[in-house]
C-alpha cells in the first residue's frame, strides 16, 4: 500500500482526489435548485475536506514509512547513502513535515500543482461551514423579504396572512371612506323635473330659458303664449315671426290685427275666452319652416299648455300647425272642413291669418272654418257669445 500511494504521489496523481471532490462540487452547484444549492455545498465541502483531510494523512502515514524504510535501509546501504541520509534527516521534523519537504523537492511543475490543489482544498474548507449559515439566515428571513424565482423550491413555511396581497381591493367598500360627494356639492345642476308635472310659472320659466335645440341661438325673446288661461277656445300658430320675435307675443302686427277682427266676429277677444299659442317657440332665422327635431324638442310645451287650459276646442291656424298637429303630411285644403282631435280635444283647421292678407278669397272659406268651430263648440258644452265668460 505504501509503495502504490509512493508511485501515485511520484508521478502527481496524490491530488486527484481533491479534483474529483472539486468537480463534483461544482457540478451540484448546476444541478442542484436554488433552494438545495447551501446543502450540496455543505455536503461537498465537507467531503472535499474529509478527502482532503484523509490524503494529508495518507501522506504523513507514506513519509513516516519511507522515513523508517530508509532508515532500515540505510544500516545496509554504502557509507556515503548512509550521511546522506543522516543530512537530510539531521533537523528532526516531524512526519507530516518530512513528507513536505521530500515533495517540495521534486521538480517544479509537480510542485506548483500541489500548492494549487492544496489552495484549493484550504478555500473548500473555508466555505463549507459559511454555506450553512447562509442557508439557515436565508430560512430566517421573512417570505416577503426573498425574492421570487423561478426555479426556487416551493417554501414549506405556512402562508402569513398578516401581510396584505398585491390585489387587495378591500379599500374599494372601506367604511370609513368618505361617501361620494353629491350633484349639489359638486356644483353640477339638478336634474329638471319632467315638463308634464310643471305648472304656469315654472312652464313660463323653462320657455323663457330653453336651449333645447339651435333656435335658441338667433332668438330675441321666446313667444309663451297669452291670453285666458282658462278659455275654452286656443288658438295655435306655426312659430313666431319677427314682429313675435321682438315683442315676444303672438299674432302681432298685422296678421294680429287681422285674427282680432276675426275673434271679434265670434263675439270673442284675445284676452276673453281665448289662449293663443305657437307650436314653436323661437323664431326660425329668416321664417323657415321649423325643422322635425326642433318641433320634437318644442312640443312638450304645447302640450302641457294644452293640459292646462283644458280647452273645448283647438282651431289650427296654417298649414304647419295643422301638420304638427295632426302629425300628418296631408294639405289644408284637405284637412279643412272636417273635426280632427289632438289630446282629446276637438281641432278645426283654417288658413293662417299672414296667408289671408296675401289671399282675399280665401276669406271667405276662413269664415266657414270659424262657423264650424263655433258649432263644435257649442256641441260640446260650450257657453253662446251671450253668455261668454
Amino acid at each position: 500500500m505504501a509503495l502504490h500511494e509512493s508511485v501515485l504521489e511520484e508521478f502527481g496523481l496524490a491530488p486527484m482526489w481533491v479534483r474529483r471532490g472539486i468537480a463534483t462540487r461544482e457540478e451540484a452547484q448546476v444541478v442542484a435548485p436554488d433552494a438545495s444549492v447551501n446543502q450540496a455545498r455543505g455536503a461537498v465541502a465537507g467531503q472535499v475536506a474529509q478527502e482532503a483531510m484523509s490524503a494529508q494523512a495518507g501522506d504523513a502515514l507514506q513519509s513516516r514509512q519511507e522515513h523508517y524504510d530508509g532508515e532500515r535501509r540505510g544500516a545496509s546501504a554504502p557509507p556515503v547513502a548512509r550521511e546522506t541520509q543522516r543530512a537530510a534527516g539531521a533537523e528532526m521534523q516531524p512526519p507530516a513535515a518530512v513528507g513536505q519537504s521530500q515533495r517540495a523537492a521534486r521538480a517544479e511543475p509537480q510542485s506548483s500543482a500541489a500548492s494549487r490543489e492544496s489552495q484549493r482544498t484550504a478555500e473548500a474548507e473555508s466555505q463549507a461551514p459559511v454555506a450553512p449559515r447562509a442557508s439557515m439566515q436565508r430560512e430566517q428571513e421573512p417570505a416577503s423579504h426573498r425574492a421570487a424565482s423561478p426555479t426556487q423550491a416551493p417554501s414549506s413555511e405556512p402562508p402569513n396572512f398578516d401581510i396584505p396581497p398585491d390585489d387587495d381591493f378591500a379599500w374599494f367598500d372601506d367604511p370609513g371612506a368618505p361617501a361620494p360627494a353629491s350633484a349639489e356639492m359638486r356644483g353640477d345642476a339638478p336634474a329638471l323635473p319632467a315638463v308634464h308635472t310643471l305648472d304656469w310659472d315654472a312652464l313660463a320659466a323653462r320657455v323663457s330659458g330653453c336651449e333645447a335645440c339651435r333656435l335658441c341661438e338667433k332668438r330675441t325673446n321666446t313667444v309663451f303664449g297669452v291670453g285666458d288661461r282658462e278659455a275654452d277656445w286656443m288658438l295655435v300658430g306655426e312659430a313666431p315671426g319677427e314682429n313675435e320675435d321682438r315683442q315676444g307675443e303672438p299674432f302681432v302686427g298685422q296678421a294680429g290685427k287681422l285674427l282680432d277682427n276675426m275673434l271679434r266676429s265670434l263675439t270673442l277677444a284675445r284676452g276673453t275666452n281665448v289662449y293663443i299659442a305657437n307650436v314653436i317657440k323661437c323664431r326660425p332665422p329668416g321664417n323657415r319652416n321649423p325643422q322635425p327635431d326642433e318641433v320634437a324638442r318644442c312640443e312638450p310645451y304645447l302640450q302641457r299648455q294644452v293640459a292646462l287650459v283644458k280647452p273645448k276646442l283647438i282651431v289650427a291656424l296654417g298649414r304647419f300647425a295643422a301638420q304638427s298637429l295632426l302629425k300628418t303630411d296631408a294639405s289644408i285644403s284637405s284637412l279643412r272642413g272636417r273635426v280632427h282631435a289632438y289630446e282629446g280635444v276637438p281641432v278645426i283647421i283654417t288658413y293662417h291669418p299672414a296667408y289671408l292678407l296675401r289671399s282675399l278669397p280665401d276669406k271667405a272659406k276662413a269664415w266657414a272654418d270659424l262657423c264650424l268651430a263655433r258649432d263644435t263648440w257649442l256641441a260640446n258644452g260650450g257657453t253662446p257669445s251671450t253668455e261668454a265668460k
